[in-house]
């Protein structure tokens, strides 16, 4: 038995091609016909000849960059052969890259693929999470279902005036925060003003149709003080003869606008918010904003002197604006049981789109503490000095939004 005569691919593809070619090179078919015998004969034996024990003839080395890759001795062509440019798909051997030939592992198919795979899902995923959630995502969510459960087992803690501090942190400020960052664009300046620590008195002006300026401030007092201090707002009766506008203020810390309230809560180190405007600011008319109306009887000022705790002036900048009040149905009013019925641009005329209120600029400023500690127990008593003390809060809060006013460069903007 002849030893097998190791042809390259290239070579016996050429001479077939050249013997299929014409009868003009007749040698040169007789020569490739007598290789291709002789190797099929070779293929043939080779079993036989492993069987025996025989040796193999030694193959021939071949370049990498030679015409074709070399056979082995039985015939078969070699590990990855025939993926070459004619056999339809090539190896790294040919120039095409594995993730062209269907590598599994390139591909993601493959154990190391796999987890690549996940990683890059994982931290998609969690860019994603991050962005709609406003931070590692991971804690978000767990303290939302811890949230949950302390929600469903009653496990939170709720003060006599029905103030949820949980609740308010977690949800009712979560949902006021798009309104107050990204419609309001709520500038806080003094917030400093506001102790760290024990009860303050804030008086504010009171403007804008709907009470939105309470919410605004009540978020700004939490969200910018270092001490991260709830505002507990004194509201009308109003307020707390609505169904569910009752259990929200309540859960919120609002408590009833009355003398009582107030001194307990301040008496507990609470800073206290208050609007002595009351309906008469929030309702006047758009041709009025800015002119700050009566403050009443003073009523604020002898609970911060029987508490001693200061007060702190409070002017917001903005709120006039988001609803211009241009008349007032009193025949409505009273049909409702509303203090007055605001008429607008926009609303009644469009239904629940009108009210949607403009997006002004707001600014909210806290004036300097005007200390009260100074004075003596029956102050409270005396009528002229409360008197002069809510004449001198009123006039500070009008000539700051005097102030914010000439500094405004837009309603908008």
């Amino acid at each position: 038995m002849t030893d097998a005569k190791v042809i390259p691919f290239g070579d016996d593809g050429r001479r077939r091609g050249a013997g299929a070619g014409g009868a003009g090179s007749s040698s040169g078919s007789g020569g490739a016909r007598r290789s291709r015998g002789r190797e099929r004969k070779a293929g043939a034996a080779g079993s036989g000849q492993k069987a025996a024990g025989a040796a193999q003839a030694p193959l021939a080395a071949v370049p990498e960059d030679g015409p074709g890759i070399p056979a082995q001795a039985d015939g078969t062509p070699p590990a990855g052969a025939g993926q070459g440019p004619h056999g339809g798909g090539g190896g790294a051997a040919d120039g095409v890259r594995p993730e062209a030939a269907g590598d599994p592992a390139a591909e993601g198919g493959g154990p190391g693929g796999a987890e690549d795979l996940g990683a890059s899902l994982s931290a998609a995923f969690g860019a994603v999470a991050d962005r709609l959630l406003g931070g590692p995502w991971e804690r978000k969510v767990a303290g939302g279902l811890s949230f949950l459960r302390r929600r469903v087992t009653g496990d939170y803690d709720v003060d006599e005036f029905g103030f949820d501090a949980e609740l308010t942190d977690q949800v009712l400020l979560s949902l006021l925060r798009p309104l107050y960052e990204g419609y309001f664009r709520v500038e806080v300046r003094g917030i400093e003003n506001i102790p760290a620590e024990g009860g303050a008195l804030v008086v504010s002006n009171h403007s804008g149709t709907l009470p939105i300026d309470a919410l605004m401030t009540q978020v700004a007092v939490h969200d910018h003080h270092p001490a991260g201090r709830h505002l507990r707002l004194l509201a009308a009766d109003l307020v707390f003869m609505m169904p569910v506008v009752n259990e929200l203020a309540r859960k919120a810390g609002h408590t009833l606008a009355c003398a009582e309230d107030a001194q307990l809560l301040l008496e507990r180190g609470e800073v206290v918010g208050v609007m002595p405007e009351g309906f008469k600011g929030l309702g006047k008319p758009f041709s009025e904003r800015y002119k700050l109306q009566r403050f009443g009887r003073g009523g604020f000022v002898a609970t911060a002197l029987k508490t001693k705790v200061p007060i702190v002036p409070c002017s917001v900048v903005g709120a006039e604006e988001i609803y211009p009040m241009v008349g007032n149905s009193r025949t409505l009013a009273r049909v409702f049981g509303f203090p007055y019925f605001p008429l607008t641009p926009t609303f009644p005329w469009l239904g629940p789109l009108g009210l949607v209120p403009l997006p002004t600029k707001w600014t909210i400023q806290f004036g300097e503490p005007i200390p009260t500690d100074s004075y003596a127990p029956e102050a409270a008593d005396d009528p002229m000095l409360v008197f002069n003390l809510t004449d001198q809060v009123r006039e500070t809060i009008q000539h700051t939004l005097y102030e914010l006013l000439v500094e405004r460069r837009s309603v908008f903007f």
